[in-house]
């Protein structure tokens, strides 16, 4: 009988001291977690933070601030080593005769940026880097220099296109993106030589879109990207890429009183870049659509009581406007002021520039014009420039 308490006594503390066990660990295992959950209050990032989560071997998503950080800086680094091969430095200099020995010499005129374009050897870069300049030089990613030629121009759209006889091995075309769907707070990284120095970064965003900054033919330049990404002297020409490390535009200006980059830098969007580079690589120029004539100059507008509109100065001969009965300035009457061309309203000489832009040679389109104070509708069929 004493045998038979003395095991049931054994088995009832048995029982207590294993729920006892359990209990403790529950509550340990809660605490645990009260501290784990302190801690993760306390490592959270701000409500802006872009948090990139990755599976556990258990399935949960997990990831701390330092690992995402890790993982940022990985993928700009990857970019930044993609794409840099493809973006050279460029110096120009001037012929200059000595005169009082009538020797020639070479003087250094300055450097700026542009990327190859193609495995052909083609180069973009600003007109404003190469304007002026008798000799250009382009060094590449491996530090080897070559002679540049160059093919053509637009001033009015600050792009220029150099060529260089370097084996196709050492030209990495740069990866080419659209503008048409870029969107403000985009993230955007901008590679260049600034002062002269080797391949540098700096990162951003799209602060803007729709800008205009004037160009070296005193043309307007619109639909410009606006960026907050540093852009120093020297970046000129040089590549804006997106996340996925292609080309959305050309770094060309700087907003800025001292010269130096002050959060205000803007890009040429690529999507004009390249219709403005096909042409120069298929006719050596931009090839525009026109209608054959010429404008009166807009200080002289006023002169004549006209506000808004363009002025027909002369019309060319065997030209759309002559095939399509437009009139232009006689000693006795004023030519036909053009009002507008389709749904765009024409204020001035460059907003008619600007309408024609949208369209190519051969197009029909329709002006409204005013002549002897009345409106008339003339369709006319668009020429080339050339």
């Amino acid at each position: 009988m004493k045998t038979i308490k003395f095991s049931i006594i054994f088995l009832m503390v048995m029982i207590i001291s294993a729920y006892s066990c359990k209990n403790n660990k529950s509550q340990s295992e809660g605490l645990k977690e009260v501290k784990s959950s302190i801690a993760g209050a306390q490592m959270s990032p701000k409500k802006d933070t872009v948090y990139i989560e990755k599976k556990s071997n258990s399935g949960i998503m997990t990831g701390s601030p330092l690992d995402i950080l890790k993982q940022n800086e990985k993928a700009i680094v990857t970019l930044f080593q993609e794409a840099s091969p493809s973006v050279v430095f460029i110096t120009t200099s001037v012929y200059q005769r000595d005169y009082w020995s009538r020797n020639v010499y070479e003087i250094p005129r300055g450097t700026g940026s542009g990327f190859i374009w193609d495995n052909d050897g083609h180069i973009v870069t600003n007109y404003h880097v190469i304007k002026d300049a008798s000799k250009a030089e382009i060094t590449l990613s491996d530090h080897s220099t070559w002679q540049a030629e160059l093919i053509g121009v637009a001033k009015e759209k600050d792009i220029a296109v150099l060529k260089i006889d370097a084996p196709k091995e050492k030209l990495k075309a740069i990866k080419k993106g659209t503008s048409n769907n870029l969107i403000v707070g985009q993230f955007v990284m901008a590679i260049g030589n600034p002062y002269g120095l080797d391949h540098t970064l700096t990162t951003g965003v799209i602060s803007a879109l729709g800008r205009e900054i004037q160009s070296q033919a005193r043309i307007p330049i619109r639909d410009i990207i606006q960026t907050d990404a540093a852009i120093n002297p020297g970046n000129s020409g040089g590549p804006l890429l997106n996340s996925a490390g292609e080309l959305i535009g050309v770094n060309s200006a700087i907003y800025s009183p001292s010269g130096a980059s002050s959060g205000i830098g803007f890009a040429i969007p690529v999507d004009v870049v390249n219709w403005v580079v096909n042409d120069i690589l298929k006719y050596g120029e931009v090839r525009r659509p026109v209608i054959g004539v010429s404008m009166v100059a807009e200080n002289y507008k006023r002169g004549f009581g006209v506000e808004n509109g363009a002025i027909i100065s002369s019309i060319f001969p065997d030209s759309p406007a002559s095939k399509s009965g437009l009139k232009g300035m006689t000693n006795s009457s004023l030519g036909d002021i053009i009002i507008s061309l389709d749904d765009k309203k024409i204020k001035n000489n460059t907003d008619l520039i600007l309408a024609l832009e949208k369209y190519k040679p051969g197009d029909k389109v329709q002006l409204t014009v005013l002549r002897n104070n009345k409106e008339l509708k003339v369709d006319v069929i668009l020429g080339s420039s050339n």
